[in-house]
This record gives structure tokens, sequence and C-alpha cells, in this order.
């Protein structure tokens, strides 16, 4: 499987540097995965603990809950990576996609880093919520084909 060479450099650094953040509240020693937790946390309700979009939540929406380990199969085996970070983020419309039952992730990103860190500069705050959307894009890069 390739992954479409389409974003920054400075993407990947990002992205490396987030999934192998170690936090204070674990072992020194273990990592933390940034992108599972994100995923967990935001998508699990719909897609489904392993992203075949069997989430509890899934019987409750109009459109049918997609299976994100088929991403790349269904590009012809390249990781869409652009394509999935844009969904995430939401704040690009889609309009083939028609009404959008997913919440738009970019924008929540912002909100809770601006409750979380009083007068945090704006700036920062489109920082956090890309940082959390490339973390989040890379771990369902990691579930394809399972």
């Amino acid at each position: 499987m390739k992954l479409v060479n389409t974003f920054r450099p400075f993407m990947i650094a990002q992205v490396l540097l987030i999934s192998t953040c170690v936090f204070p509240a674990h072992a020194a020693d273990t990592p933390v995965d940034v992108g599972k937790g994100e995923y967990d946390s935001a998508c699990a309700v719909c897609h489904g603990l392993n992203g075949k979009g069997d989430g509890y939540m899934a019987t409750q929406l109009t459109a049918r809950v997609p299976d994100l380990t088929l991403l790349a199969k269904h590009n012809k085996g390249i990781f869409p990576f652009d394509r999935v970070y844009q969904v995430i983020d939401g704040r690009q419309e889609v309009k083939a996609h028609g009404t959008r039952e997913m919440p738009i992730w970019g924008r929540a990103f912002n909100r809770q880093t601006s409750i979380y860190f009083e007068n945090y500069p704006a700036q920062d705050m489109e920082s956090s919520a890309r940082s959390r959307i490339l973390a989040l894009t890379e771990y369902l890069y990691r579930l394809q084909g399972k």
C-alpha cells in the first residue's frame, strides 16, 4: 500500500512528533498513541472500535457509516491522506456528500483548545487542531487492511 505524497514534509514531522509524544501521566518509556486516542474519543462511536463502521450509533444515522479499513483498497491501494484529512477537518465543504452528518472536527478541536487553555493565541489553536487531525489521519492509515 502506498501513501500519497501530496502533503508537506512539515506535516510528516508533526505526525511523527505527535505519534511518539510522551505525557507525564504515563511511564517515561510509554509512548502515547495520540491518533488512537483521538479516534477512540471522537470516531469509534459511529465507526466502531476497529473502524469497520459498526459503532453503536451507526444504526441511528441515515447514511451508512463507511468501513474505514477499506479506504486505501477503494482508492487503488493508495491511502488518500489529503482527502481523509479534509473529510475529518470538515471546514472545506464537500458538495458531493450532500448533507453532512459527520461532525466538523476542525471546528470542534479549535473550540476544545480554547476551553482548555485560556487566552490561547488563535494561530496556536489552529495548529493544535491540525496536529490532532494529522494524528487521527495517520491512525486511520494504520487501520488499512485490518
